[in-house]
């Protein structure tokens, strides 16, 4: 068998595995906020700036409209968010956080430490880490546009 079609030899499977218990290790705290990780992420983008498009929302997390449509209608059941389709153009919906949403922010801010406590870590290690995706992923991104 040719070395490369080893398991041990993939990149990708312990990125994949990597990936998934990030995810898992996430999910305790998470639980506390009543919130899933795609909430999250999406939450983290509209703490940052309040106020987007689903297309807007959608670039930044890299999903499509079709992915985030029901999680952000489950975001507003949970009243975290409130959608509103643009007045200009019916096609463009925007969302904005609600005060509860907007509150939300202060009980995530401990998430990160304790996700780093978690993975029993340093920061230092996971920065390190991510420089290295964001690399990767610039020159992957870069090759496809």
């Amino acid at each position: 068998m040719p070395q490369q079609l080893k398991l041990a030899n993939q990149v990708c499977f312990p990125v994949y595995m990597l990936a998934k218990e990030i995810v898992s290790r996430y999910r305790p705290f998470l639980d506390k906020l009543d919130i899933t990780y795609p909430q999250y992420l999406v939450l983290l983008v509209l703490w940052e700036e309040d106020g987007q498009t689903v297309s807007q929302i959608g670039e930044k997390l890299n999903l499509d409209s079709g992915t985030l449509t029901p999680l952000l209608k489950r975001m507003e059941q949970k009243q975290l968010i409130v959608r509103t389709r643009n007045i200009e153009d019916e096609r463009s919906v925007n969302i904005t956080l609600t005060q509860p949403g907007k509150e939300l922010r202060e009980k995530a801010l401990a998430v990160p430490q304790k996700l780093v406590e978690a993975m029993k870590v340093s920061t230092e290690e996971l920065m390190q880490l991510k420089k290295i995706i964001d690399h990767i992923l610039s020159k992957v991104e870069t090759k496809e546009r």
